[in-house]
């Protein structure tokens, strides 16, 4: 039985959250050039205290690291009965896209995993196989039920209302890199079963410098039920302004449940965040990434003092019942993702 037959749904973000799950960056010269441990160490850390002070931080690491993660959480000032280290070995820090999608029984109220394929965004980056594992080792490690999704799909890949509307792109679940077998229409099937939704709505492309070819957590995220934050570029490539002008279309003609046409708000991306030499010539840099936690958002900001501060200031108009955080991930992002990309929310 599927998650959906068996009553299950994916709830929103804004929903109740048990805790928020992070993958600890392991020491791996393939990850920030291996030249940043500390810093990115420090970062993380800073991170995990910021969700302490909301909720608890559980976290993917190597038992053999748990010592030293637990005494820089605690330097960064975490709660420290709201960090919480499970021994799960993994290969790299995304866990939005290689841990757990949970979903929730509306009457029971259980939570349970769906365990769907990684194949760290179609094969780029290898190995991938402790990531491909970590779902099934968080539902042994807090003895919850385990759906198989069927099929590759990472978390940054979709975005849910809560209300049955899924976003997605067709740059990601319909890439040969990850279902080839499958048809639209068997994605959607999938979709359904696994997540409990019922309306798929289809973005095409995502930003330039996106190792994953499109995720929708750097393009358009709901905020409620019938609201949804989009991204526009005004300052950087053409490439870009066409790419994100086009969802921007398609999101304004997208109805909601009851069919009317989703409020639509645009915030421009920050301006073109570039590290000479790496890797990713433009990196994906975006106010959307943000994390929604119990009474806060996390946003990502990347030392550009006014567009930060019109980002900052147009999320806390948009969750005036939320306290809004900036998080300096300018070091984050040249590896392609901020802080939506490394968390996991697992809900009440």
């Amino acid at each position: 039985m599927n998650a959906a037959a068996a009553g299950f749904q994916m709830p929103a973000e804004w929903s109740p959250q048990e805790a928020v799950w992070l993958s600890w960056p392991v020491d791996d010269p393939r990850h920030w050039g291996g030249a940043k441990r500390d810093l990115i160490w420090s970062k993380f850390a800073e991170i995990a205290a910021a969700i302490s002070r909301f909720e608890p931080v559980r976290i993917n690491a190597p038992g053999a690291d748990h010592a030293e993660i637990a005494a820089i959480c605690n330097k960064a000032k975490a709660v420290p009965e709201h960090v919480q280290l499970f021994d799960h070995p993994h290969n790299d820090v995304w866990c939005r896209d290689h841990g757990p999608i949970f979903v929730k029984h509306p009457e029971t109220g259980e939570v349970a995993v769906t365990n769907w394929g990684f194949n760290a965004w179609g094969g780029k980056f290898p190995p991938w196989d402790q990531d491909n594992a970590i779902p099934g080792k968080i539902a042994s490690s807090l003895g919850m039920r385990c759906f198989d999704g069927g099929m590759i799909l990472e978390g940054g890949a979709i975005e849910i209302n809560g209300r049955g509307h899924l976003l997605t792109t067709e740059a990601v679940l319909l890439n040969p890199n990850r279902n080839p077998h499958l048809s639209r229409e068997e994605i959607e099937i999938k979709l359904r079963d696994g997540l409990g939704v019922r309306d798929i709505l289809w973005l095409k492309q995502g930003i330039e410098g996106d190792d994953t070819d499109g995720h929708i957590d750097d393009l358009a995220r709901f905020i409620d039920p019938q609201t949804i934050l989009a991204c526009i570029d005004q300052s950087g490539t053409i490439s870009n302004q066409k790419i994100l002008a086009e969802n921007l279309s398609l999101l304004k003609n997208f109805t909601a449940a009851d069919g009317r046409p989703f409020e639509v708000v645009e915030i421009p991306l920050p301006e073109a965040c570039e590290v000479p030499g790496w890797r990713l010539p433009v990196l994906p840099a975006s106010y959307v990434n943000f994390l929604i936690v119990n009474g806060g958002v996390l946003v990502p900001t990347f030392r550009q003092h006014r567009n930060d501060d019109r980002a900052l200031g147009m999320i806390r108009e948009l969750f005036p019942g939320r306290q809004v955080v900036g998080i300096d991930c300018l070091d984050l992002v040249e590896e392609g993702g901020t802080l939506h990309c490394i968390s996991q929310q697992q809900p009440a």
